[in-house]
């Protein structure tokens, strides 16, 4: 039921009763078999959601797999022993324990915040609101103190303790009030976009095989092809156009005779192009985003600052020098600077997976980005549901921060995201599809002008109080057993 709450199936709905089967089923279960319950639980979860990563690396993801399961398991571990008995306050130490190993996941060995509970909600406009208070993790608290609720409800049931199920549902339901009541006057007020006037952007999205990206005979197609796509937006009048991550087929400083190219073409269509482009300086590699000004000059620079494990580099790859043969792949230098381009208005760009870690995205805001921009691109995974679960990110990043989102992918999903979350556009063929297509699309984009989200300005202050309570509760249980 969790995984299919995510893309692929999308019934979000899932996600707010998920976790009742497991949760009931600890009632009586040893440790040991806590234990396995949850680890069995996270292995089938993991495996039906980021089953797409074999693609790359088989042995990899078999072993991403079982370590993600280990964080189910410890779960139940952790708050076994607030299912034998009922209290009031497990129902925020179940969740508290929940969201801080999505914390740790999401930060320890580089992180891997992929797939939040709370992404499951990312069509769940109303809901998704609470995260310019307490981000993602907010919303993966609600999902996992309801299904907490509901066990709690079914075991006073149960033993016919009226009392308890009545408390227990008017917290939940007050809970849920409070949530959509604060959705709902989000989703109806105007943004903070000042006196600036919207920008209209181009984003393209060229759909270049993975196998075709770095072979030298390819280079001409991949260039010509978008060339053509740009030419084609660059009627619509736009501002900006944007091309997805690594679009350019060459190492700039390699070949500065067919970057040329582009820069001719920044001038032929009169408009700034933000491209993707692996650089090189001082023989370091870098994962970049160039802006190009309408005369074809490179006016701008970013160069990516999270750096995708096994992807982008090998974690001490000087002391196991076996786990190239895990992800062979080349070392991209890590980015130094919080770059913010200024046009006819301000903005940052998130590369690949940058736009997994709200860190990032809060810091380009407080730097004075009026506007994000993800460049990225998931061909490595096929037709699979990686794209849209990546895209689902973007989408919280946009809620998080109050501010437009343009999104340039290289196979999908591209398209533009509202402050509150609201998918505007996305490039489609006529068939429906937004993945392995090629295409543009267009929208106008108001940056963002007025105070910072209380996320935004104070961060994760929700982890923090989740976890002084967590200890607080953890250590009472201690002093309770020392007593008895």
């Amino acid at each position: 039921m969790l995984a299919l709450s995510f893309p692929g199936a999308d019934l979000w709905p899932l996600a707010w009763v998920g976790f009742v089967p497991v949760f009931l089923a600890l009632k009586d279960k040893s440790q040991k078999q806590s234990f396995l319950l949850f680890l069995i639980t996270g292995l089938v979860f993991w495996t039906l959601t980021v089953y797409w990563l074999a693609h790359v690396t088989l042995l990899g993801t078999i072993a991403l797999i079982i370590y993600l399961s280990l964080y189910f398991a410890f779960f139940a571990l952790i708050i076994r022993p607030f299912t034998k008995q009922s209290k009031i306050y497990g129902l925020i130490f179940v969740p508290s324990v929940w969201v801080l190993l999505e914390y740790v996941r999401a930060h320890l060995f580089s992180g891997f915040p992929w797939a939040l509970l709370g992404y499951s909600q990312y069509l769940n406009l109303p809901v998704i609101q609470i995260s310019d208070l307490a981000g993602a993790y907010g919303v993966s608290f609600l999902l996992v103190f309801t299904n907490a609720a509901i066990v709690e409800m079914i075991w006073a049931k149960r033993n016919k303790f009226l009392s308890r199920f009545k408390i227990v549902a008017i917290i939940l339901i007050a809970l849920l009030s409070l949530t959509l009541g604060y959705g709902y006057y989000n989703l109806n007020r105007r943004p903070a976009t000042g006196d600036h006037r919207p920008v209209r952007i181009s984003v393209i999205q060229g759909n270049i095989p993975q196998e075709l990206k770095w072979r030298r005979e390819a280079n001409d197609f991949i260039t010509d092809k978008y060339s053509r796509l740009t030419l084609a937006a660059a009627r619509q009048k736009p501002e900006l156009i944007i091309w997805p991550e690594a679009s350019v087929p060459v190492v700039p400083e390699d070949e500065p005779e067919y970057f040329t190219k582009i820069e001719s073409l920044a001038r032929e269509s009169g408009v700034p192009i933000l491209a993707g482009a692996v650089t090189l300086r001082d023989n370091l590699y870098y994962n970049s985003a160039l802006l190009l000004s309408a005369r074809g000059r490179l006016i701008g620079r970013y160069d990516k600052l999270h750096l995708v494990p096994f992807g982008e580099y090998i974690p001490l790859k000087k002391y196991f020098p076996f786990l190239e043969s895990i992800a062979p792949i080349g070392d991209i230098e890590k980015g130094k600077d919080h770059t913010v381009f200024s046009l006819s208005s301000k903005f940052s760009v998130l590369i690949c997976f940058e736009d997994l870690f709200p860190e990032i995205s809060r810091d380009f805001i407080r730097t004075g980005a009026g506007f994000l921009v993800n460049i990225t691109n998931d061909a490595w995974y096929k037709q699979t549901s990686a794209a849209r679960q990546h895209f689902q990110a973007s989408v919280f990043r946009a809620v998080e921060n109050h501010t437009y989102l343009a999104r340039a992918a290289n196979t999908g999903v591209s398209g533009f995201i509202s402050p509150t979350g609201k998918i505007l556009s996305l490039i489609k063929d006529k068939q429906g599809r937004d993945i392995f297509i090629d295409g543009y699309s267009s929208g106008e984009i108001a940056p963002r002008r007025g105070e910072l989200t209380f996320y935004g300005r104070y961060g994760d202050i929700f982890i923090f109080l989740l976890s002084i309570f967590t200890l607080c509760v953890i250590f009472r249980v201690i002093l309770r057993r020392k007593k008895q």
